[in-house]
């Protein structure tokens, strides 16, 4: 087990950010096209995290165009550039899967303060 945990420790980034569920983020991703590499950005709720360590990811979604789009990010992965937490979310669920049935003003999460 230590070799797994010895492999695994040089990956980690040295400063993960600090998502909370409920929060409104904006994550960066690298997307590469053909021979050039761009950053797009990708806002929404956060809606869960699995796992820990390395394998940790967070499910952020967001409405585009009224329908809902959900994407899994692991947080330790290299083409994930960078992750700004833009509002901090008021709930009282470890998962925020609900979100999915509501349209409207009934998916919005109320603001900590």
């Amino acid at each position: 087990m230590d070799l797994v945990k010895a492999l695994s420790e040089q990956y980690v980034k040295a400063e993960a950010p600090s998502v909370e569920i409920g929060d409104t983020v904006r994550v960066s991703i690298k997307v590469k096209e053909g021979n050039r590499e761009r950053i797009q950005a990708f806002d929404g709720t956060v809606i869960a995290k699995k796992h820990g360590g390395i394998n940790e990811t967070i499910t952020v979604r967001r409405i585009s165009y009224n329908v809902g789009c959900e994407k899994v990010f692991p947080i330790h992965s290299p083409n994930i550039e960078s992750i700004t937490t833009l509002r901090r979310g008021k709930v009282r669920r470890a998962k925020l899967y609900y979100l999915r049935d509501r349209v409207g003003k009934k998916a919005k999460i109320k603001e900590k303060i």
